[in-house]
């Protein structure tokens, strides 16, 4: 029964997190019953479109279920997933709940050292990927000593096998283990302002704790006829969990398709062509959709479109509602603690510059100007992984600490910057620190800072300030080459899209960089007309 208004979904809600559950069997096996439901709607490279049952998607997980298992896969083994948004990586996520093992998103885009950090840090015992992947794997195999079983969804190579060839070999007999919806299912690595990547390790009931955090910005999703899109990769957790995994449970078919590079013109024609009704759009993606000229005669029409990331503006939601026909909801979170606060334009009006109000069943408050989620959640991770003091700094008194700073007027809140130096560009949260250690790595780098300067289509612009080591001139060239370096060896969204140079940068008297004095500095340079 839909709620007839916010504040009675609210005050009804009550969480029903089982003792037992396992994702591969709510999102696949429970809806794969011999009807033929539609779980995935593929749009390959050529043109052509692959629609694959939950029935069939069942047989397949099971398949490669037992592929893993016969090279020695088991219960909490992790199981790195490193491909774009296609039915192998949907198949690989599922049959690694499915036998209890631990999926390991990696972004496609992601250079040879920041997969390298990822895999050895995880320690991953196997991986599926294609030839894109192989090639990155390739010179880094000989330093992960825990990589066991390589698998490619583009044939054999030298050190991995046919994926399909395997799952055609193996049986389509898998029964589903039984896990405890605490039990570890997935680690999603993070960005933070010190030291490398952090994996969020999150368990079964992840999902379930999702659930309302994609109902209430989807309006109120599922309803009949609803086919959910999104170009974000399924790598990230907006695009797994916001969209993918949500989708499946409720036995709403996903779109699927690889996107090399987002294309407003093409994403509107594939949203009216394929009568996409719900749509996770980052806000970077939708400021690129709107300088599309007259965007409604592409037709497309979908019943509800959400985004987070970044705050909309009032104009941005007035072009919503002239090109798409909705009201764009925005809504907020983060990978430890995803999908808490939203807006709903089915059930109340949104308020410009303010995210919206606490998904019903997590409890919201700003603590000190901080954004603080109570704890404990259905939808917060168990832990950072291999990191027990970092996950006790994100807790405090019984609430888990965003590191984000807003403001709250009775049920609404609105973000209004971070409490460190995480760079909030073009949806992604990116974290210094990697950026500036692989700047460090170039030997005509002395010193490096990496900050964010505002940007009109990315919110922040990534920005390094670099003092060249001694006898090393600061040339455009020089410039070029240090975004490449970061570039390839980390992933495309992370580099810097502008190199500065500097003869000192500011530091505290412990020798510590002061990014934020930096970051002033810088924005106040871009203010100056």
């Amino acid at each position: 029964m839909r709620p007839s208004s916010y504040e009675a979904w609210r005050d009804a809600f009550r969480w029903a997190i089982p003792e037992r559950f396992n994702i591969a069997r709510a999102c696949c096996d429970r809806w794969a019953d011999g009807s033929g439901r539609v779980a995935l709607i593929h749009l390959r490279a050529d043109g052509g479109v692959e629609r694959i049952s939950f029935d069939e998607l069942r047989r397949r997980t099971a398949r490669l279920a037992n592929t893993l298992a016969a090279g020695g896969i088991g219960r909490g083994d992790r199981v790195a997933v490193l491909l774009p948004q296609v039915p192998e990586a949907a198949v690989a996520h599922l049959a690694s709940y499915r036998m209890g093992a631990i999926a390991v998103p990696l972004f496609q885009l992601f250079g040879e050292e920041a997969l390298e950090y990822r895999l050895r840090d995880c320690g991953a015992a196997a991986i599926v990927t294609d030839a894109t992947g192989l090639a990155k794997l390739e010179p880094i195999r000989g330093r992960l000593p825990d990589l066991r079983v390589v698998l490619s969804a583009d044939g054999a190579a030298p050190g991995a096998l046919d994926l399909h060839a395997e799952m055609a070999r193996a049986s389509d007999a898998h029964e589903c283990r039984d896990t405890a919806a605490e039990d570890p299912a997935l680690i999603i690595y993070t960005s933070g302002t010190t030291g490398a990547a952090k994996g969020a390790l999150h368990a079964h009931r992840v999902l379930l704790g999702h659930l309302p955090g994609v109902e209430m910005p989807q309006d109120l999703f599922p309803r009949p006829g609803d086919l959910f899109w999104t170009p974000a990769d399924w790598a990230w957790i907006g695009g797994l969990l916001d969209v993918l995994l949500p989708s499946l449970f409720h036995g709403v078919p996903v779109l699927a398709h690889r996107m090399v590079k987002f294309d407003p013109e093409f994403a509107l024609t594939l949203m009216a062509r394929h009568g996409v009704r719900n749509a996770f759009l980052p806000p970077t993606a939708l400021k690129m959709l709107r300088q599309v000229p007259d965007a409604a005669r592409f037709g497309a029409r979908p019943r509800s479109v959400g985004s987070g990331g970044e705050s909309l503006g009032g104009e941005l939601l007035d072009w919503g509602r002239a090109a798409l026909g909705v009201t764009i909801n925005e809504f907020y979170g983060q990978t430890e603690c995803n999908l808490t606060l939203s807006s709903c334009g089915a059930l109340f009006a949104p308020r410009p510059g303010w995210i919206g109000k606490p998904v019903p069943g997590h409890v919201v408050e700003v603590i000190g100007g901080e954004i603080c989620v109570k704890a404990p959640d259905p939808v917060m991770f168990l832990r950072y992984w291999n990191r027990p003091e970092a996950t006790a700094e994100k807790f405090r008194d019984g609430w888990l600490r965003t590191g984000d700073m807003g403001e709250s007027d009775g049920d609404w809140f609105r973000f209004t910057g971070r409490d460190d130096d995480v760079i909030t560009s073009a949806g992604y949260r990116i974290g210094p620190a990697e950026i500036e250690e692989c700047l460090m790595r170039h030997p005509a780098v002395a010193m490096a800072a990496v900050v964010g300067v505002p940007d009109a289509l990315r919110t922040e612009r990534v920005t390094a300030v670099v003092v060249p080591a001694a006898g090393i001139p600061p040339t455009p060239a020089l410039a070029a080459e240090l975004q490449l370096h970061v570039k390839s060896r980390l992933a495309a969204h992370l580099y810097p899209r502008e190199v500065r140079f500097a003869d000192a940068l500011p530091q505290t008297a412990t020798g510590k960089i002061m990014r934020r004095q930096l970051r002033q500095e810088l924005a106040a340079e871009e203010a100056r007309p």
